[in-house]
């Protein structure tokens, strides 16, 4: 299986090793437009084929899939691209940005037949698939309120580096530079983690967005700190529950945490996934009367890397899919649209 990493920034790294650690999967090209940082990582991670863009790599085309890696803003352009050339993509979240593109992308991947698939990581987290087991099992019974929140604390503290003197920062806090902020950076994740672990979907919401001030004139050297910092959205869900799902910058003491709650009138389940672990706890059966919450062990799952890898020997479609992340984007521009329009909006 032969594959070409699409941006070679931080989070290629993470994309090489991962599919090179895959037993028969091949890293024979990777694409940048700065040809240092190119040159860099191919050295690195020991890829012989370096191209300046998708369209020089495209015209060689020995590959079979493309893990696209670039900045947001330019996923678009690049997999359109590469579903036309007839290549499985897995694509880097979020899908697009807004929301008329990311439909173009699912229905140009569903028609060409290819493997079309979105890297929301925290797929990867074994203890959100055992909480939707256990919904859909329904030893929950009747879903009635959901919790779902991705707390960040790098704009509090240097954990993560000094987000004023590093352009892999600033950016995220700027529109100008392509970003939409919490929402657009984060919110795809809690969003996937909330409809995913809890096995339902969202029918309308209401969304609050905040930017505090970080800088003297909201501005660092080129960039204008305008970005959303918070984000609050209150939810209807399809299986009638009511909730409430909040994500922030600004979340002192925690470095990367996405935490899920899901209560119904037999049990509940938390799932808790940090920088550190992950861990499911649940407080089911004669448990509900004295409160108590026990820790469960669940099994391993396989990787986005390893889906999209079987999925392309396969070649058959697989989750998280383009249509799934494109329904995402959607509420994620809904939710802007709410806070313009300080209203309730309909999702469904």
């Amino acid at each position: 299986m032969r594959l070409l990493i699409l941006g070679t920034g931080k989070m290629a790294n993470q994309h090489a090793v991962r599919f090179a650690a895959i037993p028969g999967v091949h890293l024979v090209g990777a694409v940048d437009t700065d040809p240092v940082r190119l040159a860099t990582f191919c050295e690195a991670h020991g890829i012989q084929r370096a191209f300046s863009s998708v369209e020089e790599a495209l015209d060689w085309g020995e590959f079979d899939g493309v893990t696209n890696v670039t900045p947001d803003a330019a996923h678009y352009a690049t997999t359109m691209a590469c579903i036309a050339a007839g290549k499985h993509v897995m694509c880097e979240k979020p899908l697009a940005t807004n929301y008329p593109h990311a439909l173009a992308m699912t229905e140009a991947a569903e028609k060409a037949g290819i493997v079309a698939m979105v890297n929301l990581s925290y797929r990867n987290v074994p203890q959100i698939h055992a909480a939707r087991e256990l919904v859909l099992s329904g030893r929950l019974g009747s879903v009635k309120h959901i919790e779902a929140s991705y707390l960040q604390s790098w704009l509090v503290s240097k954990a993560w580096g000094d987000w004023r003197r590093g352009p892999e920062w600033l950016w995220r806090l700027s529109k100008g530079h392509g970003s939409n902020g919490v929402l657009g950076d984060v919110g795809i994740h809690i969003l996937d983690f909330v409809t995913f672990g809890a096995a339902t979907s969202i029918e309308d919401m209401t969304c609050r967005l905040r930017t505090f001030p970080k800088a003297e004139g909201n501005r660092i050297g080129e960039y204008y700190l305008d970005a959303n910092d918070s984000f609050v959205m209150t939810a209807s869900f399809g299986n009638g529950a009511l909730g409430v799902i909040h994500a922030s910058r600004w979340a002192t003491g925690h470095i990367n945490e996405l935490h899920l709650r899901v209560y119904g009138d037999k049990g509940a389940v938390e799932v808790i996934h940090t920088h550190m672990d992950s861990q499911m706890r649940v407080c089911l059966d004669d448990d509900v009367e004295t409160g108590t919450w026990r820790t469960v062990d669940v099994l391993p799952v396989a990787t986005n890397y390893e889906r999209f890898v079987n999925a392309m020997r396969l070649n058959m479609p697989t989750e998280p899919s383009f249509r799934h992340a494109a329904e995402l984007q959607r509420i994620l521009d809904l939710a802007s649209a709410s806070e313009e329009m300080r209203e309730e909006v309909q999702v469904g």
